[in-house]
């Protein structure tokens, strides 16, 4: 993983939140949601929250008493995610780094996460703090990608830019979104870090756009992959976007589109 693979600045968090959030991880918010709220839980800490998708979702579930505590390392998709929600006294919203969590021992009931543990330059010691940060029987509820190949809009548009800068093909979408996906590893990862109880689900949904030029924009504009189609030209961010619409359209037709996503749902007992 690169430094800027964990960047998530300037417009991306916009272009994040209006078109990857309905794209891929709505669906997976409401699913990790309910999850938890079959917990019970009063206290719960979300690490790599983002934009907020699976924080509203949990709002929209929760008991009104139960405390929800959101953190992201970047402050710019917190100041969206507060933006897109009406404040709440049951909602804190924190700056926070998941390898060093600002947070007592034995604070909270579950520790929460979609699609963000991929990102953890460390990620024994980011499951050890959120050990840390559970009460004794508390759960650990995680999400990450299944490998590239299984998700198919992200297949596609990292092909398309392998084909367009060959000599340095991108591949942030398959190094770090889609680079951890070894179930025993993850179990593995999760006992040293001292939890028991880990159990793994692969969950399926399809991944639905109005047109290929959304998720063509979703990828290579609201994501890091941003940051690496401009490290290579930063005049060549648009055509980039078309190309990958083009191959969009050409794989799955014109109007509206529909691919297969997968992932993992892990939970992880204290």
């Amino acid at each position: 993983m690169t430094d800027t693979d964990k960047l998530f600045a300037g417009s991306i968090p916009e272009l994040y939140e209006r078109f990857l959030v309905p794209l891929i991880f709505q669906p997976y918010a409401d699913d990790l949601s309910r999850r938890i709220a079959n917990l019970s839980p009063a206290e719960i800490l979300e690490t790599a929250a983002g934009t907020g998708v699976v924080t509203r979702a949990l709002v929209a579930v929760l008991p009104a008493d139960a405390r929800i505590t959101a953190t992201d390392l970047n402050q710019p998709m917190l100041d969206r995610a507060q933006a897109r929600m009406p404040a709440r006294a049951n909602v804190i919203w924190k700056q926070a780094d998941a390898l060093a969590l600002p947070v007592q021992d034995g604070s909270f009931d579950v520790v929460a996460c979609q699609f963000g543990v991929m990102f953890f330059p460390d990620k024994i010691r980011a499951y050890s703090e959120a050990r840390r940060a559970l009460r004794a029987g508390g759960h650990f509820v995680f999400s990450v990608w299944d490998r590239i190949a299984e998700n198919d809009f992200a297949d596609v548009v990292t092909q398309v830019l392998a084909n367009l800068f060959p000599d340095d093909p991108p591949q942030f979408l398959a190094r770090t979104p889609h680079g951890y996906h070894d179930v025993e590893r993850i179990r593995n990862d999760l006992k040293t870090a001292g939890f028991s109880g880990v159990s793994i689900d692969p969950v399926d949904h399809l991944s639905r756009a109005q047109s290929s030029r959304d998720p063509a924009i979703a990828y290579c504009q609201g994501t890091p992959l941003r940051n690496e189609i401009e490290a290579r030209d930063i005049s060549r961010l648009q055509e980039a976007t078309d190309h990958a619409a083009h191959a969009l359209t050409k794989r799955f037709g014109g109007g509206p589109i529909e691919g297969r996503i997968r992932a993992f749902v892990i939970t992880a007992q204290r």
